[in-house]
């Protein structure tokens, strides 16, 4: 059966290197409220449908991979039921996927706001939507610093041997209105990639930023529904493999005026 692709011309964002040095503006998260005034550029690219060909892509290979899970968390409303339901399911699927001996769970982040939430003046994590700017979550550094900080009594022997943080990521709704694309780790070279600052709630992170390149490769899966998974590597200490990936929610012009996107994400701390 062929597959009708849905191939996206669009814009990412990327940060504007003031090109003096000076390192990224950092962020904080806090209090309920986010402060962002990092400068971002957009570029125009387009985004590959991966639809019919999932099988293709893979964390190792390109640093994601799609899975089709079907979770009895629906809502995600009820924080406490997220962690108590829909983390352990997060945590079996990525010891399915990956063959890891421990999976640790630090954090999620539920997203049901506008798109452009942050230049609404929407600064309160309640209005939390996409994020439509190209990182990485966690910098090599900055996976260290969450190792560290997650688990200090067991760092030192976890640094030993190979570790990951990978993201479970989810619609909550089918998803057409700012879909999330990918980028494949290896058109992106690691001189791409700036350490950028982002305390939240005490932790002194760094993620990446990105600097613009017409090689990067982009993908996505069009109309995700609530049973498609996305896992997005962010960091692997493993350096013969495909180690983050870039990505960043985009706007698809077809779609513009649909309501608004619904995710949820789950960051993992994976020991092997």
């Amino acid at each position: 059966m062929t597959i009708d692709k849905h191939h996206v011309a669009t814009t990412l964002n990327y940060w504007d290197d003031p090109g003096d040095g000076s390192k990224p503006t950092p962020i904080f998260i806090g209090k309920g409220r986010i402060s962002n005034k990092r400068p971002h550029k957009a570029h125009d690219f387009v985004v590959s449908d991966v639809s019919g060909e999932e099988d293709r892509y893979t964390l190792d290979g390109q640093g994601f991979q799609y899975l089709q899970h079907k979770s009895r968390e629906e809502l995600f409303t009820d924080e406490q039921q997220i962690r108590t339901t829909y983390y352990p399911e997060c945590e079996q699927l990525v010891k399915a996927i990956t063959g890891a001996r421990q999976v640790h769970i630090f954090n999620h982040k539920v997203r049901r706001g506008p798109t452009q939430w942050h230049h609404l003046g929407l600064h309160n994590l309640a209005n939390r939507g996409p994020v439509t700017r190209t990182h990485v979550d966690q910098s090599n550094e900055g996976a260290e610093r969450r190792l560290r900080w997650e688990l200090p009594d067991e760092a030192d022997d976890v640094i030993k041997k190979r570790y990951q943080i990978i993201n479970v990521w989810r619609p909550i709704r089918p998803i057409l209105k700012d879909p999330i694309a990918v980028a494949d780790s290896s058109s992106v070279p690691d001189a791409d990639l700036v350490g950028a600052e982002m305390t939240e709630d005490g932790f002194v992170g760094e993620s990446w930023v990105v600097r613009h390149s017409p090689g990067h490769r982009w993908y996505y899966k069009h109309g995700m529904t609530p049973e498609d998974v996305l896992l997005i590597k962010c960091f692997d200490s493993d350096e013969t493999v495909a180690r983050r990936a870039l990505h960043s929610a985009f706007e698809d012009p077809a779609y513009r005026d649909c309501e608004s996107r619904q995710s949820n994400e789950v960051r993992c701390l994976v020991c092997y």
